[in-house]
């Protein structure tokens, strides 16, 4: 394989989404997904027996649920996968429809990794070494990059160029649009093969500029957080502040139900790197909201009055 030819990326680029029809990659490309599901460049290894030479093999790493939901959806497409959890969590938590190998060692014949990890920054690291260090610098690396940029992470590792940051969040996956955010290392033929993968799933992606929050992870909280804000000051309750953004302001869900969805530890998550990066008042986390995640008690009980 020829030489990678890093071209970067501004950072301050106004957002353009990749088409469908974005053109094939030379032989500089990046990614070894030339084609839906083939991997020519790439041998079956044996640390993965059990998988089909006419498949390409997504590697997970990170939190429960993103683990799960992201497995689910890249077997639904026709992908091997084969996973593991920062922390295993109990068998009664993991509800997939289908069997995947779960493997601490990172399999030699992945395509695509894509590490999940938004709560432990020090364990997100671990997880990116250990990704650079058995991956060969074709294989791209997607990672969670809501609560740390993803030109710090790249960073962290060797081949900087192959790692491309995702606003990973729970539920996020299931919406037709994902969000990528491309470093300053960022060759253009990395996302035109990320664009070819996510496709493959079913999905478009948005470029956006590689900030903490990136876009709708950034909204979503911050409208959670004035939620627990408006529950404190006794505003209203929150089955009422959820009606109020369904009906009123036509949302999916209410900000409260979402929070639940998501994960409170997620959303903490997210709006504590906001505020640590940003020193915005904005974005301060709610007294309650942090008390939640640490408890998870008081706004249960409120729910049920």
């Amino acid at each position: 394989m020829k030489k990678i030819e890093k071209i970067s990326v501004k950072k301050n680029k106004t957002a353009s989404k990749i088409s469908k029809t974005s053109p094939r990659s030379t032989q500089k490309t990046l990614s070894v997904l030339d084609e839906k599901h083939s991997v020519p460049s790439v041998e079956i290894s044996r640390t993965h027996e059990n998988a089909k030479p006419d498949k390409a093999l997504i590697f997970l790493i990170g939190e429960s649920p993103l683990v799960e939901q992201y497995a689910e959806i890249c077997f639904a497409s026709g992908y091997d996968v084969c996973a593991s959890w920062n922390e295993l969590p109990e068998k009664k938590q993991i509800t997939l429809p289908f069997d995947f190998k779960i493997s601490a060692a990172v399999p030699k014949n992945t395509s695509v990794a894509i590490e999940l990890t938004n709560i432990n920054i020090s364990i997100k690291k671990k997880n990116l070494e250990k990704l650079a260090q058995a991956l060969p610098e074709t294989a791209p690396i997607l990672s969670s990059s809501i609560v740390i940029t993803a030109t710090e992470q790249s960073t962290w590792i060797p081949g900087k160029h192959r790692l491309v940051g995702i606003a990973a969040l729970p539920t996020l996956i299931e919406k037709p649009l994902v969000e990528v955010a491309p470093t300053i290392y960022t060759p253009k033929e990395t996302l035109e093969a990320i664009s070819r993968f996510f496709l493959t799933l079913n999905k478009e992606i948005e470029i956006v500029q590689d900030r903490v929050g990136m876009v709708f992870p950034r909204i979503l909280c911050q409208i959670i957080n004035e939620a627990a804000f408006a529950i404190t000051e006794d505003i209203a309750a929150p089955k009422d502040i959820d009606k109020a953004l369904i009906l009123g302001m036509n949302f999916p869900l209410g900000p409260i139900e979402w929070a639940d969805r998501i994960g409170l530890d997620q959303v903490y998550a997210v709006l504590a790197a906001l505020h640590t990066d940003l020193r915005e008042e904005r974005y301060r986390v709610a007294p309650l909201l942090k008390q939640m995640v640490f408890t998870g008690a008081w706004w249960k009980q409120t729910q049920t009055q």
